[in-house]
């Protein structure tokens, strides 16, 4: 296309949520105390196990960044929802689009990751009890976290310096509550092929075979269970599980019922949906679920809360 016939882009606007106008200050109220209940879940679940020994633990390194990471995950994207609510004009700056575009790859793929770290780690617990520590080191826990962070980092910086080599002429409406990639190219009026490649083969592999990995490690697991004959051997088990379980379908379910199901008609409300689906109700019922299910968070609670009161 001719460079006269282009405009530049300098911002985008954000359609938001199909919220009737009456209807706004109403999930606003909603979304802010979903917000705010995520950073707190989150939040205390980190301080929880900085500050109780019995949880320096390979089972919850992982747990504290999985938690720091849904706390900016769903950082990435209710803020500005927040902020747009309010606003005449919902609005973001092409920049701001652009970095909201890396850090939503970079913690939503770094989930995924350490979802399958956590796989490991309980299947190492349960099928090689014996050896759980000498496996399970200091060394690899660091290294498996480390490698989770270096890994979304550069596939998010791929995906961010790929779409800075875009143009985007007169279309600036996004018809989302963020800056969603699939959305952004949909809008470019250059060459997207290189985008949508990386998209297919890079996120696949980021997805996909994360998933399969942890439905191995469970099929490993589920095996090993069925040769224990003692019923309150197989009742731990499952309560070990259960945690790391519910959060893997919460989260892949989402994932899956998003970008592998066929959408419907209305593709585009479905999509929102989804979307709010693994980026806020998700991250905040993670808290949730490994409080409720996870018997040594609850009593590393009362631990901290006791000390508290002696001092």
């Amino acid at each position: 296309m001719p460079a006269n016939n282009q405009t530049i882009i300098s911002q985008f606007l954000l359609l938001g949520l199909p919220i009737p106008p009456e209807h706004q200050h109403l999930f606003y109220a909603l979304f802010l105390a979903m917000y705010l209940t995520t950073v707190l879940g989150n939040l205390i679940i980190i301080i929880l196990i900085l500050l109780d020994s019995h949880l320096h633990t390979p089972m919850y390194l992982f747990l504290t960044n999985l938690s720091f990471t849904d706390l900016c995950f769903s950082s990435v994207t209710m803020p500005k929802l927040l902020q747009n609510m309010q606003s005449q004009v919902p609005s973001i700056p092409y920049a701001g689009c652009l970095a909201q575009i890396y850090f939503f790859i970079l913690f939503g793929d770094l989930e995924s990751l350490l979802l399958v770290a956590m796989a490991y780690d309980r299947y190492v617990a349960i099928c090689f009890p014996l050896h759980y520590t000498s496996i399970m080191s200091p060394k690899l826990c660091v290294s498996l976290v480390l490698l989770c962070w270096v890994l979304t980092t550069l596939y998010a910086m791929l995906h961010t310096l790929l779409l800075t080599r875009l143009s985007f002429c007169k279309h600036n409406v996004i018809p989302h509550f963020f800056c969603d990639l699939s959305a952004l190219l949909k809008l470019a009026c250059s060459d997207i092929h290189i985008n949508e490649l990386m998209i297919l083969i890079i996120g696949g592999l980021v997805v996909i075979l994360p998933f399969l990995l942890i439905i191995v490690s469970y099929a490993l697991i589920v095996s090993s269970i069925l040769k224990v004959s003692s019923t309150r051997g197989i009742h731990k088990v499952f309560s070990t599980c259960g945690s790391h379980l519910s959060v893997v379908s919460l989260f892949y379910g989402t994932v899956i019922g998003l970008y592998l199901c066929p959408s419907a008609n209305n593709s585009t409300l479905k999509d929102t949906v989804m979307s709010m689906m693994y980026t806020v109700v998700t991250p905040m019922l993670n808290p949730f679920i490994y409080s409720l299910r996870n018997r040594d968070m609850k009593e590393a609670l009362k631990r901290v809360l006791q000390m508290k009161t002696l001092f």
